[in-house]
């Protein structure tokens, strides 16, 4: 245990942004799963835009960093893409 009291505020305040971060980091599991989990290109599509936007957010919170959320956008849009001719 930190026995200053600035080494105290920090923990605490750790514990508080760690479980902020807990949370926004399962939302966009949950979102990059549920493009994952599409079987057609109309399910696929609208859930890579919801799952674009919450990525978007998550950079503007510093949650994740700018390039893994541009990586996770193009892996899941060539995901979705690939639905659409692998289905015709």
């Amino acid at each position: 245990m930190p026995h200053h009291k600035s080494a105290i505020k920090r923990l605490k305040k750790s514990k508080v942004e760690n479980a902020y971060n807990r949370h926004y980091k399962s939302m966009m599991k949950t979102a990059l799963k549920k493009v994952r989990s599409a079987t057609s290109k109309e399910d696929g599509a609208k859930n890579l835009i919801a799952a674009q936007s919450i990525l978007d957010k998550l950079v503007i919170k510093g949650v994740i960093k700018k390039n893994n959320a541009s990586n996770k956008k193009s892996r899941l849009s060539k995901f979705v893409s690939k639905i659409e001719t692998e289905k015709n």
